[in-house]
């Protein structure tokens, strides 16, 4: 595996030949994977490292459908590798691309050479398997809410929201006089926020409850398949565990809640291990030094880069 440095210098080296170089050298790498396996792959990665200011440029949302169907166009076999990484974003794109995915693959495998969290947490259960590094990092599934608040927008845990109305109602049973102290507080919410909140929770759960079912834990009793998925989901979706949206859910987490989950080290194997991390490490190269705040393209070269707008 080339070192950073190594691939800084080959990035170099090909600006002398290539229009584009830091996209010659990701190409080279997701090509690269691609010989190794014999396997279809797409990269789907978000600059959200990079780009901490354009969330909405590096999320999952509806216009990635149209970003995986160019990706799809033209590969032939129904085997996939999708390497992943992503801050989140939509469920509802998640859930169609998930959905697209399964049409058009008979066995998908997902790398998590880093991160996929919230959203893109739920699109790696659409996997036959995932593959994680020991540093890899899935996540909480709880739905996020954009609220703006006295003190600018904020992100909050749909999960909070509902504690938070919780525990205003029984101070308020408690001390009436506590009233107008909570009644400020809550003024930010909307009538129908907490119904939101309870049916995007339902949701993220549910959608990783039947991807589990139809896939990585298919070959079990429909029972047992049942009650693991839903454990499973029910684990990711809650807020109370996890403390915080952005809490990593590491490999061996994921190993000790349920050894039958299928959950492979990138580790043990050498060679895929750095074909993977080089598509990963070219692919923040470019984020790095490059206008690209998401990329979804395949080991042919075809697929899309979008940038972030100047600003947000």
């Amino acid at each position: 595996m080339p070192t950073w440095g190594e691939l800084i210098q080959q990035i170099q080296e090909a600006t002398t030949s290539y229009e584009s170089a830091h996209d010659y050298v990701r190409h080279q790498a997701i090509a690269n994977l691609n010989q190794h396996t014999g396997r279809a792959v797409i990269l789907y990665a978000g600059g959200h490292l990079q780009n901490p200011d354009a969330p909405s440029a590096t999320s999952i949302d509806p216009s990635d459908v149209s970003g995986f169907m160019e990706a799809i166009y033209g590969i032939r076999g129904r085997e996939l590798d999708l390497v992943l990484h992503s801050p989140g974003g939509s469920v509802e794109a998640t859930e169609a691309i998930g959905e697209y995915l399964r049409n058009q693959f008979d066995h998908i495998r997902v790398f998590v050479p880093h991160m996929a969290m919230s959203a893109a947490t739920i699109l790696a259960f659409v996997a036959d398997e995932i593959v994680m590094a020991t540093h890899s990092q899935l996540g909480p599934i709880d739905p996020q809410f954009i609220l703006q608040t006295p003190f600018g927008v904020r992100m909050v845990p749909g999960q909070a929201i509902t504690e938070q109305f919780e525990r205003a109602k029984q101070a308020c049973l408690d001390n009436p006089a506590e009233y107008p102290v909570w009644a400020e507080m809550l003024q930010q919410y909307g009538p129908s926020l907490l119904v939101e909140v309870d049916n995007a929770s339902a949701l993220s759960a549910a959608v990783v409850k039947y991807w589990l079912e139809s896939y990585m834990l298919s070959s079990f009793p429909a029972v047992e398949r049942e009650t693991k998925s839903q454990g499973l989901a029910s684990y990711l979706a809650d807020y109370s565990i996890h403390l915080t949206h952005s809490r990593g859910v590491f490999r061996g987490e994921l190993e000790n809640f349920d050894p039958d989950l299928k959950i492979i080290a990138l580790e043990s194997d050498q060679q895929l291990q750095d074909l993977v991390l080089t598509v990963y490490h070219a692919t923040m190269h470019t984020f790095s030094n490059t206008a690209a705040a998401k990329i979804i393209e395949n080991h042919l070269g075809r697929g899309y880069i979008s940038t972030a707008p100047e600003s947000e």
